[in-house]
């Protein structure tokens, strides 16, 4: 196990609706000091948190969270106003009950008109597996496919479950080889991680990893 590679892959996440903007900066200094994919925070802390890290970590966000249903002109403004404060990367939630109703072509407008207001900035979409059926998940790896985004993602971690092995599998499968698949929600620690990214994860949403090291440290292992 390569435990700087499997920080390397890590969004080091903190999404709570509680989250202080000292907590932010926490995990900032955390990001940078283990060598994360990006730290992964609200929005209302982006300009706040690139303007401290400057080039040395990736700043991600999410638009429409976490339950997706904002209108698109809505995520279409968040996403431009994420960017515009200098986030790097964007983590956007489908709307459930349009992919419910079969309105695949407006679930796929939408994902594409966040990714025109994303720019050259990495768009990941998250589908909320946990509450999806198994034909649900598959129509999504195409829309995602057909709309241009750079990654799927299992879930937001504020739902009924968070990912599973099986759907990673299931969504790497099926969507083209050009989109990665992010596992996010429940991720337990370095061997759970490991075995994400072994299972065709690309990215993992997750606080526990930075924390499973930190112990790791402190016990002088």
């Amino acid at each position: 196990m390569n435990v700087k590679n499997i920080l390397s892959k890590c969004d080091h996440t903190l999404l709570a609706q509680t989250a202080t903007w000292e907590q932010i900066k926490k995990i900032c200094d955390e990001g940078m000091k283990y060598g994360t994919a990006s730290v992964c925070i609200p929005p209302c802390y982006v300009g706040r948190a690139k303007k401290y890290v400057g080039d040395k970590l990736k700043i991600c966000t999410v638009i429409g969270f976490p339950n997706g249903y904002n209108a698109t002109a809505v995520k279409v403004f968040e996403t431009e106003d994420a960017v515009k404060n200098g986030a790097d990367e964007i983590d956007m939630v489908i709307n459930i009950g349009m992919l419910r109703a079969e309105e695949d072509g407006q679930v796929c407008d939408e994902i594409r008109a966040v990714k025109a207001a994303c720019g050259d900035k990495i768009l990941k979409v998250i589908i909320e597996t946990c509450l999806l059926s198994e034909d649900e998940k598959l129509r999504m790896c195409k829309i995602v496919t057909d709309a241009g985004a750079d990654y799927i993602k299992t879930s937001t971690g504020f739902s009924t479950g968070g990912a599973t092995l099986d759907d990673v599998k299931l969504m790497r499968a099926n969507v083209g080889e050009r989109v990665l698949v992010k596992a996010a929600g429940g991720i337990s620690g370095l061997e759970d991680a490991q075995a994400f990214l072994d299972n065709g994860a690309s990215r993992l949403g997750t606080s526990r990893v930075v924390k499973a090291v930190q112990d790791i440290e402190g016990k002088g292992y």
